[in-house]
Parts: C-alpha cells; structure tokens; sequence
C-alpha cells in the first residue's frame, strides 16, 4: 500500500501543474492595418485563437498558414463561422495545429459573404459547361462500343477537380466539403463498357444524328452521363455559397524562438530480483534522470512523446533477508531504458538497471542487469541563452 500512496501522490500533483498550464493564448488582427499580434511574433509550438473586428455581412473568416519559400502553399487552413443570426462583433480563429518555433509563416486572412443567386446560377453554369466539355473531349465511339481516352478513377478524379477548381472562392454555407461524384456516376462510366456498336469509329463531337442511329444511341449514353454529373453539382451548390469578398496577405511573419529544453525525471519504480537470494524481491524507491525525445511531440506524437532516458536510483536497497544490494555507479543504481510521455506531465519509464548484492559475509556478486518500471513527473529545464524573436 506505502507504493500505491506513493504513485497516487505524485499522479495529483501532475494533473494540478497540468491544469495550471491549460490556458490558451489569443493574438489580435487588425483587419485596418493588416497586423497580427502587434506585429510581434506568433506563438509557436502550442494552439492559440486568433481575434479581430467583423466585417458587416462578412459570415466567415478563414486563415490560411503556410511556411515561407514553400512556393507559396498553404498547408493548414483554420476558419471561423458566424452562428446563425447573432449580432457579433468579432470573428475568433481557433489555430488548432501549432506552428514551429522560429520560423517564417506566409498568413492569408479571407472574408466571406453570402453570395447572391445571380453568383451561384453563374458557378453552375461554368461548372456544367466545364464538365460537358470535359465529359465529350474524353470518349470515342468505335465498331466495339465507347472508349474513353482516361480509366474510370482519371475521370472521376479529375470531374472532382473541375468542381474544386471552379469553387476556390466560394465556401459552402454549411461548412461542407465537395466530397467528390458518387457511385451513382461510377456506375454510370461502367455502363458504357457494356454498349455494342458496329459502326466505324468516329467522334461523338463530329456525330451525325440522323444519318446514324447507333450514333444516337451513344450519344444518348453520353448525355445521360453529363446530367448526372451536373445534377450531383448543382445538388451540392443549391444549398448555398459563401463568396470571397477580400483576402489581406502577410509574407514571412516571424514566430517565437523557443529555448532548448532538457527534461527532468522524478519518479518512483520497482524492480524486481531473485539471483542469489531465497525469494523474489521486489524493491522500490524514488529515482530522478534525463529524457531525450526521439521527436517534437507538438508535431510528431508517438515519437515526440517516446524518449530515451537514463539516470540514477536515489538510494540503495535492503532485501528481507538482509543482504545489501547496491548500485555501481557512485554507489547507486545507475538505469537506461525508454520512455513514453502521458498527460504532458507524466512519463512512464521501462528499462534496466545495474546492481551488485553484498551478502550477509561481506562478499560482492557480480554486476547484474535487472529489468525495472516505474513512473515519473517530467519537469522541463530551459537552457541556452539567445533570446526569444
């Protein structure tokens, strides 16, 4: 029981340093001067909100984040919605993947309104007479049937990035993503793998209506594709479209340098024994070391939150019987072993350690390496000098 009080005592005072470090920061945007943060660096490694003044008829604000020289790509997108009809003053980003210290981030800050109906008849209109064109440049009627100069995946991949390409101004009123044409199109390109014409091949754009009717009939395939297609658009586009009213642009803005860190162990293990004495052991106490991660663990969680650790038992051992066992190492049980982070506070440490057993005449045994576990509070000891950016 004394081990288990232990561990108790040491897992609350972990989750009281965890809740004390549980606030999130928020930066400030000023939509007139185009600033973020006071044109101070951001905050890097941790999530944090992003606060600015709304717009009037503006019902969302996205954020792009992108780092600089990375020819200008985007690779995360954070966005805030207006809630139904609210009177709102502000728009809060919520920046839920964090970005690497010292670094240069290229932000684009987008404003989006309702758009007017006029706007969405427009979008399916390009869209449709996109995917027509796209739908008959592709296929070509042979003796055998209609071939189509892409497979199936190519066709439907690149209809899905008509429809994409053609929206990048636009955002769905709901939030939603286009999710791409459904099976019922998938099917639909299938069929004309089962179509049996026995005239030679010409292209259904140079098609002669009435002087051919298996023509017609191919033409009828490819018609009925296009209205699927188009349907399964305009069913996505008629619940509505958020227009790109503005974007402001800031290039290379600087986020915080971080210092080097090295974190400390302080724990309590066990480890078990038998070797020369008359029972299994089991022996416990306190120990205290280094954990190096094997990753950033705000970017890499298995990795970030693994680590190689090593350190020393803060005292030595007594078995039941007597005999003394102790470490060899300055006199104490050095151990290495791996770790895994819990919590942000907390690791549990596995590994072995080195021991000698003196028994009850005086003689030391050999060095023997003994398995151990235990679990540790983490503290982070930050070095290096140069100061934040």
């Amino acid at each position: 029981m004394p081990i288990l009080r232990k561990l108790f005592v040491l897992f609350l005072f972990g989750i009281s340093v965890t809740l004390a470090h549980a606030q999130i920061k928020t930066v400030s945007y000023d939509i007139f001067k185009n600033e973020i943060n006071g044109n101070n660096p951001l905050p890097s490694e941790e999530v944090f909100f992003v606060r600015g003044p709304l717009p009037k008829e503006i019902l969302m604000v996205t954020m792009k984040v992108g780092r600089s020289g990375n020819r200008m790509r985007y690779s995360e997108e954070f966005a805030w919605r207006k809630a139904f009809d609210f009177n709102v003053p502000q728009f809060e980003i919520f920046v839920s993947q964090p970005i690497r210290s010292n670094t240069e981030y290229n932000l684009v800050f987008s404003f989006f309104k309702k758009a007017e109906k006029s706007q969405i008849e427009a979008v399916k209109a390009s869209i449709g007479n996109s995917l027509d064109s796209y739908i008959r440049s592709n296929f070509q009627v042979s003796g055998s049937g209609i071939k189509s100069f892409n497979s199936d995946l190519v066709m439907i991949s690149q209809m899905n990035q008509i429809v994409k390409d053609a929206l990048e101004d636009y955002r769905h009123i709901l939030g939603r993503e286009f999710e791409g044409f459904s099976d019922v199109v998938r099917l639909k390109l299938e069929q004309k793998d089962r179509l049996n014409l026995k005239k030679a091949r010409f292209n259904i754009t140079g098609r002669n209506r009435e002087d051919n009717a298996k023509a017609v009939y191919a033409a009828q395939y490819v018609d009925e594709l296009i209205l699927a297609v188009k349907n399964e658009a305009n069913q996505y586009l008629d619940n509505g479209l958020l227009t790109l009213v503005e974007s402001r642009h800031l290039a290379n803005f600087p986020t915080e340098k971080k210092p080097g860190t090295l974190p400390l162990n302080f724990g309590y293990a066990s480890i078990p024994i038998k070797r020369t004495l008359e029972n299994r052991e089991y022996l416990h106490g306190p120990y205290a070391g280094i954990s190096i991660p094997l990753g950033n663990s705000k970017f890499t969680k298995v990795l970030g939150n693994a680590s190689f650790s090593t350190g020393v038992f803060l005292k030595n051992f007594e078995a039941s019987t007597g005999e003394k066992i102790e470490g060899t190492f300055i006199r104490l049980p050095f151990y290495a072993g791996v770790g895994y982070k819990m919590f942000r506070v907390f690791r549990i440490n596995a590994g072995a350690t080195t021991l000698q057993i003196e028994d009850l005449n005086g003689d030391v045994g050999p060095v023997l390496l003994q398995p151990f576990v235990g679990l540790s509070l983490e503290f982070k000891l930050w070095i290096g000098f140069s100061d934040k950016r």
